[in-house]
C-alpha cells in the first residue's frame, strides 16, 4: 500500500506525518481482510487495490512555505472523504443460509484435502519473530453457527418417532453432520495451532453433540422393531400377525422377512446413520450400541424359546427330571439360532453396514460368540452329569443336534472363527459321544446286575426283557448315530473290557456267517446285549420247579424279543437274518419241550397198552385209565389257566397244538373203550369229559386267571 502511495506522489508532496500515514494503511489492511472473506461469493466486489488506485490522490502538493497549517488541515479533509468513499463502497451484509454455506464448505474441504498435511502446518515467516497463520474464512463460523442451530433442535425434539416425520430435514442434518466431520477431518493438522485452538474445539464440541443425536436415534431405532415393522393393514386396536423381534410368524411372510422385523426403512435409516457415526470417528460408540441392543434381542430369544441361561454348575445340580425337560428346550434353541436367526442376524448387520464389511463380520462374530458359547456350554455341563442308562436318548439328542446344527453356520463366519467353533463344537460332540457309549454299554451292567431269585408268576414276559428290548427298540430310531457314536468315539476301553464272557465267544462264533470285518462296532455291541439277555433269562428259567412252565417262560420271553426286533427294522438289519432264524428255532424247540412234559404223560392214560389181555378188556385197567386222565388234566387245567402267555398268536399256537395232540386221541379211546362201561352211573362217573368239553378248558389255558398269575400286558 505504500509503494501505490509513493508512485502517484512525488517525495516532495508526500507526508511528514507518520501516524496519519500508519492509519491509512491499517484500514486498507482492514478492507483487504474482509473482503478476501466473502470474495467467491461475490466476484464483483472490487479488490482494495482497485478502490485505492479510483480513489483521488491521498494528498495535495505541500509547499513548504508558511501557509503549512492550512495545507496540512487540507490534507487531513481529503483523507477523510477518502474513508468516507471506501466505506461507501463495502459490499452489504450476507444473509446465510445452511445450504448456501455448505457449497462454500464443501470447496474448502476439497481444497484443504487437496493440500498436504506439512503445507497446511507449515507456519510462513517472514521475519525471524513474526509468523502469519493460516486463515479460515468467515464463512466457517457461520457455518458452524448453523450446524449448532441444527443440532440444538434436534437435541429438543429427540426421542422415538422423531425421525421420518420430515425425511428432507433428517437428510440435511445428516448432510450436516458429514461436513462437520469432514471439516474436523480437514483441519485436523491445525489442532495444535494455538490461533485455531478455539475453533477447532468448537467444531469438536459441535461434531460431539451432533454424534450422540444420531447415536440416540440409532439406538431407538434398534429397539423399535415392532413400530417399524408394524403392517399398515393393521386394524385400529392393533391388532396384527406376531411380529416379535425373534419368534418369527409362520407364515409366508417370515420367508421375506430378511432383517428380524425392522422394515426395509428402518435398515436404510440405520444404515446411513452408522455410516455417518463410523465415518466421523465415532465407531466404538456406533458398534457399542448395536451389540448392546441386538444381544438383548438375542436374551429374548431365549426368553421367548422357554431356554434359560444356566450355568455349568447349575446343570450339575439339576434333577434328571428338570434337566429332561430342558434338553427339548436347548434343542429349540440351537436349531432356531442356527436356521433363522443367525442368518437374518448376519444379513442385517450387512445391510447396516454395508459400507464396512469388516466390522459387520466381527460385530456378528462376536455377538453370536456369546450365543454360541451358552449353547456348547450347556452340552459340556450335560456330558459331565451322572451317566445312567435312561440318559441316553436325550444324549444322542443332544449329539445330533451338534452334530447337524452348527456345522451348517460355518458359511456364516470367517474362516478364523469358523475353525474356532468347529473346534469347540466337536469337543462338546465328542463329550457327549464319549458319554453316550458308556450310557449303552452300561445296559450289560443292568442285565448282569439283575440276577433276582424270584421267578415271574405264570411265567410270564420278565421286566428286565421288557426293559432291555423297548430300549434297545428306541435305540432302533438312533441307528444312524449309535454306529457314528460307536465308531467315532469308541475308544473308551471299559473296566470289565479284558474279560470276555462265554456268550461273547459264542456270538463271535454264531456271526461268523457274517463278514465280522463288515460288522460295525455297535451291531457288535448290539449282538453281545442280546446274547447277555439270553444267558440272564436262561439263568432265570430255572428257577421254576415246573420244567413245563419253565418252557413257557422261555417261550414268552424269546417271543417277544422276536417280536420286538421284527418290529424295528433297523435292529432287525443289525442282527441280521441268521440270528432271527435261531432264535425262531430256540422258540421251536421250547414249544417241543413243553408238550413233552406237560402232555405225554396225559397221553400215556390213552395208550392202548395194558388194556387187553387175551383180546379181552380189563375193565378196571380201563376205569383206572379214564379216572387218571380227567385228575391229570384237572391239575394241567388248573395249573395252567394261571399260566400268562402274552402274546396272542403264541397263545393260539400252543392252543390248536394242544387241541391237535389231545382231542383227536381221547376221541379214539372214547370210541374203542366207552362201550365197555357200563351206561349210567359207571359212564357218568368215569367218562366226565367230552372231547367238546376238552376243547373249551384248553381254549382257557394260558389266560392267567387265577389269583397268583398276572393278567395279559402288552
Amino acid at each position: 500500500m505504500e509503494r501505490d502511495l509513493s508512485e502517484k506522489h512525488p517525495p516532495e508532496k508526500q507526508l511528514s506525518n507518520n501516524s496519519d500515514s500508519s492509519d491509512n494503511e491499517e484500514n486498507a489492511t482492514n478492507i483487504t481482510t474482509n473482503l478476501n472473506a466473502n470474495h467467491h461469493d461475490h466476484p464483483e466486489t472490487e479488490t482494495c487495490d482497485q478502490l485505492v488506485s479510483q480513489s483521488p490522490k491521498a494528498g495535495v502538493k505541500v509547499e513548504e512555505s508558511d501557509n503549512t497549517s492550512h495545507e496540512i488541515e487540507e490534507v487531513h479533509h481529503e483523507e477523510k472523504e477518502n474513508d468516507e468513499k471506501i466505506g461507501d463502497t463495502s459490499p452489504p451484509e450476507i444473509h446465510y443460509t445452511l445450504e448456501t454455506v455448505s457449497q462454500d464448505i464443501d470447496q474448502l474441504i476439497t481444497s484443504l484435502s487437496a493440500t498436504p498435511k506439512d503445507a497446511k502446518e507449515t507456519i510462513v515467516e517472514e521475519e525471524k519473530d513474526e509468523k502469519v497463520p493460516m486463515e479460515i474464512p468467515v464463512f466457517v463460523e457461520k457455518f458452524l453457527d448453523l450446524v449448532e442451530e441444527k443440532v440444538a433442535k434436534h437435541e429438543l425434539t429427540e426421542g422415538k418417532g422423531k425421525w421420518g416425520q420430515n425425511p428432507e430435514e433428517d437428510s440435511s442434518f445428516l448432510e450436516a453432520v458429514n461436513r462437520i466431520s469432514k471439516l474436523t477431518s480437514s483441519l485436523d493438522g491445525l489442532r495444535s495451532d494455538p490461533n485455531h485452538a478455539a475453533l477447532i474445539s468448537r467444531i469438536g464440541g459441535i461434531q460431539q453433540r451432533a454424534m450422540t443425536c444420531l447415536e440416540d436415534e440409532f439406538r431407538f431405532t434398534l429397539e423399535d422393531i415392532k413400530h417399524n415393522d408394524q403392517d399398515p393393514n393393521t386394524d385400529a386396536k392393533g391388532k396384527q400377525h406376531e411380529a416379535d423381534r425373534c419368534v418369527l410368524p409362520e407364515s409366508e411372510s417370515a420367508e421375506t422377512d430378511n432383517f428380524l422385523g425392522y422394515s426395509d426403512d428402518a435398515v436404510s435409516k440405520l444404515n446411513r446413520i452408522a455410516k455417518e457415526m463410523i465415518g466421523g470417528g465415532f465407531e466404538s460408540e456406533c458398534c457399542h450400541v448395536y451389540m448392546m441392543i441386538r444381544g438383548q434381542a438375542f436374551d429374548e430369544c431365549f426368553a421367548e424359546i422357554g431356554f434359560e441361561k444356566i450355568s455349568i454348575d447349575e446343570v450339575q445340580k439339576m434333577q434328571w427330571e428338570a434337566l429332561e425337560r430342558e434338553i427339548p428346550l436347548w434343542i429349540k434353541a440351537v436349531r432356531e439360532y442356527a436356521s433363522i436367526y443367525f442368518v437374518k442376524e448376519l444379513k442385517l448387520a450387512e445391510a447396516i453396514f454395508s459400507n464396512y464389511s469388516s466390522i459387520s463380520s466381527s460385530l456378528f462374530s462376536n455377538l453370536t460368540r456369546s450365543v454360541l458359547i451358552q449353547l456348547l456350554n450347556f452340552a459340556e455341563a450335560v456330558a459331565m452329569t451322572k451317566r445312567s442308562a435312561e440318559k441316553l436318548f436325550k444324549f444322542l439328542d443332544v449329539y445330533e443336534t451338534l452334530r447337524d446344527s452348527l456345522p451348517a453356520m460355518g458359511a456364516l463366519f470367517s474362516e478364523e472363527y469358523e475353525n474356532e467353533l468347529k473346534t469347540e463344537s466337536t469337543t462338546a460332540r465328542c463329550r457327549i459321544g464319549e458319554a453316550a457309549i458308556c450310557m449303552f454299554c452300561d445296559l450289560e451292567n443292568s442285565i448282569k446286575s439283575d440276577t433276582g431269585k424270584t421267578p415271574v408268576p405264570g411265567g410270564a414276559v420278565h421286566p428286565l426283557t421288557r426293559y432291555t428290548m423297548n430300549y434297545l427298540k428306541y435305540a432302533g430310531e438312533y441307528i444312524a448315530t449309535l454306529e457314528q457314536v460307536f465308531r467315532e468315539h469308541s475308544k473308551i476301553e471299559r473296566a470289565d473290557s479284558t474279560s470276555r464272557p462265554r456268550y461273547e465267544s459264542e456270538s463271535q462264533n454264531f456271526n461268523n456267517d457274517n463278514d465280522e470285518e463288515n460288522q460295525s462296532p455297535f451291531s457288535n455291541q448290539l449282538v453281545r446285549v442280546m446274547d447277555l439277555l439270553d444267558s440272564n433269562l436262561e439263568a432265570k428259567s430255572k428257577l421254576y420247579k415246573d420244567i413245563a412252565l419253565s418252557c413257557i417262560f422261555m417261550m414268552n420271553n424269546g417271543r417277544y424279543i422276536v417280536q420286538k426286533i421284527k418290529g424295528s427294522t433297523e435292529i432287525r438289519q443289525m442282527m441280521g437274518d441268521p440270528w432271527c432264524r435261531r432264535k425262531s428255532s430256540e422258540l421251536r424247540n421250547y414249544h417241543k419241550n413243553y408238550q413233552r412234559e406237560t402232555w405225554s404223560k396225559l397221553l400215556g392214560c390213552l395208550g392202548h397198552e395194558g388194556l387187553q389181555v387175551n383180546g379181552k378188556v380189563i375193565k378196571p385197567v380201563l376205569k383206572e385209565r379214564f379216572k387218571s386222565f380227567n385228575v391229570l388234566f384237572d391239575e394241567i387245567h388248573k395249573a395252567q389257566s394261571s399260566w400268562v402267555v402274552s402274546d396272542e398268536q403264541l397263545q393260539s399256537e400252543l392252543r390248536v397244538s394242544i387241541t391237535a395232540v389231545v382231542i383227536p386221541a381221547y376221541r379214539s379211546f372214547m370210541g374203542r373203550f366207552s362201550q365197555y362201561l357200563t351206561p349210567g352211573r359207571q359212564t357218568e362217573k368215569y367218562i366226565k369229559y367230552q372231547a367238546e368239553d376238552l376243547e373249551t378248558y384248553i381254549d382257557e389255558l394260558f389266560d392267567g386267571n387265577s389269583a397268583s398269575g398276572a393278567r395279559k400286558r402288552p
